[in-house]
């Protein structure tokens, strides 16, 4: 539990920085990686958990980058299943390489997945990530729920000017494929130079158009979070809608983050961190890893921004873990 009575419950671990999509609100050109000794290995991403499970963490998330580019993907998804005390598992990709490993993910304990996906157009996928996935993507989707992990979550960053006009294309495809497709708003990150405040759609904008076409319901979020959720009347489909820039969703946070590069990050969108790998890489003991987490816990601030001031994070998700 931290200063605010929140009990932190939740990691969201980023395995890579690395992506095989260059999404342009994401990266620039340059793209520069990690150096590979300075990404956690796996290992000690098991220790960390093992570690974080015993002070009641029962939630992981695995994200990256693209965390199936990493090599043994599998494996880790499998040793952290084993681990007691964890009782979710679950992914967060572009969904490009995700049909081909399906089987394999479920089979070591993969519960849910989460696709990025900001376009239902092949030729718009194609301008935005600089790459021509889109079929794989839908493949993707098609394979996860075939596989039983639901509800499979589309997740899709809404930005004016580029894709507001699909807005109800999306609600269309929730109800059409019975997924569970979240707006999120736009928010500020790193190296892309295309972020500015003006390309924002604040979420209510976006529920008041859909609701002119679509009946929504109240859903209660099955997983504790930071999605306002909706039913879609007549289907199993539903909408979600994660609104970090318009509204404050601090005081639901539930969650640390550790970043590839070994960082653990009390808030997404402050730039404090701390650094775990070092205890890690000097063999630490269990208690001295557990203090310096609960201490990382206790630094997690009430909130980090005031509506319509949000400071751009000064890292790319790919770094942070997305």
């Amino acid at each position: 539990m931290d200063k605010f009575s929140r009990i932190i419950d939740y990691i969201r671990i980023s395995v890579t920085d690395r992506c095989n999509l260059r999404c342009r609100y994401c990266v620039n050109e340059a793209f520069p990686f990690m150096p590979h000794a300075e990404v956690l290995r796996y290992e000690e991403i098991i220790r960390f958990v093992r570690v974080c499970a015993e002070l009641g963490v029962t939630k992981i998330r695995l994200t990256g980058g693209e965390p199936l580019v990493k090599l043994g993907i599998e494996f880790l998804v499998k040793e952290i299943h084993a681990i007691d005390g964890i009782e979710d598992i679950s992914l967060t990709t572009n969904g490009v390489y995700l049909g081909k490993k399906v089987p394999q993910l479920k089979e070591a304990g993969l519960r849910r997945v989460n696709i990025s996906l900001d376009t239902l157009q092949p030729e718009r996928f194609a301008y935005i990530t600089r790459v021509d996935a889109y079929k794989d993507v839908l493949d993707s989707i098609e394979k996860a729920k075939d596989m039983g992990l639901n509800p499979v979550k589309i997740n899709t960053v809404i930005i004016k000017g580029f894709n507001d006009d699909e807005i109800l294309d999306f609600a269309r495809f929730a109800k059409a494929w019975d997924v569970e497709v979240r707006f999120i708003e736009f928010m500020p990150f790193g190296e892309s130079t295309l972020w500015d405040s003006t390309k924002i759609i604040p979420s209510h904008e976006i529920e008041e158009l859909i609701r002119k076409t679509y009946t929504l319901a109240p859903s209660l979020n099955s997983h504790k979070g930071p999605a306002k959720m909706f039913n879609m009347v007549g289907s199993l489909g539903r909408i979600g809608f994660i609104s970090p820039v318009s509204t404050h969703i601090c005081r639901e946070c539930n969650r640390l983050r550790l970043t590839s590069n070994g960082m653990i990050r009390p808030c997404l969108f402050s730039d404090t961190e701390f650094d775990v790998k070092q205890l890690l890489r000097d063999n630490a003991d269990d208690d001295a890893l557990k203090e310096f987490i609960s201490r990382c816990v206790r630094e997690k601030p009430e909130k980090k921004h005031e509506i319509g001031l949000l400071k751009k994070c000064q890292k790319s998700l790919r770094n942070i873990g997305g």
